[in-house]
């Protein structure tokens, strides 16, 4: 009975998401009113087809009998760089909507994009063995911690200006929540994939960040 839920529980929860995110970007693309619209749409497209490429397989997995350990790797590899895009695109999307074009936020921008290069480059590295599934702690550290750090500055930048924009507010909550359930998985499933199901209430916290992006592109809240 368990394995029936995660079947058809898990896969429902994925498709959902991964639509709602692809939708959502097109959706904001299209609408477009101002740059912010552009960053949050393509912030969200990013998401969805960066994440599809995990979840498709991850999801086809439980209903056709093959070997999915290439195309999971794969995927894996796929989506660690376009969340490494996402949050640069969160980023600039905070220079948008804020105002921010000063020496600090510019600074910021800086280390930004160097943890991102650093994050990206050790991704594409062997020794992570995207491909066998024979993953490491080693590895999984390594290649997360300049996206904890990134995520921390995210964090750290929104929650400055919480104040300021209503349709931003929990953002930096809603990213402080995403990494809490993210790095156990990240760095620990390969010792305990029961630690996989926690990528389900990440999930829900990157929906709760589209969600925030609708409510901006909706109001016009920075034209």
């Amino acid at each position: 009975m368990y394995n029936q839920t995660m079947k058809y529980g898990e896969s429902t929860f994925d498709i959902l998401y991964l639509l709602f995110a692809v939708l959502t970007g097109i959706i904001i693309l299209i609408r477009r009113r101002n740059k912010a619209d552009i960053l949050m749409g393509s912030a969200a497209l990013i998401l969805g087809l960066g994440d599809s490429f995990h979840l498709v397989p991850r999801v086809l997995n439980y209903f056709i009998d093959k070997d999915f350990t290439w195309t999971l790797g794969f995927g894996k590899l796929v989506t660690s760089i376009t969340m490494t895009v996402f949050y640069i695109l969160v980023f600039h999307l905070y220079k948008n909507v804020y105002s921010k074009d000063d020496k600090s936020t510019k600074a910021t921008g800086i280390v930004l994009y160097i943890l991102a290069a650093l994050r990206i480059g050790i991704c594409l590295l062997p020794g992570n063995n995207w491909f066998t599934g024979d993953g490491t702690v080693l590895w999984g550290i390594l290649r997360n911690l300049p996206f904890v750090i990134m995520g921390g500055i995210i964090v750290f930048i929104y929650f400055k200006v919480r104040k300021e924009n209503k349709y931003l507010s929990r953002l930096w909550l809603y990213t402080t929540l995403s990494f809490l359930f993210y790095i156990p998985v990240a760095v620990f499933a390969p010792l305990l994939p029961i630690l996989g199901m926690l990528m389900l209430p990440k999930t829900v916290c990157y929906i709760l960040m589209l969600v925030s992006f609708i409510r901006l592109s909706r109001a016009g809240a920075h034209l």
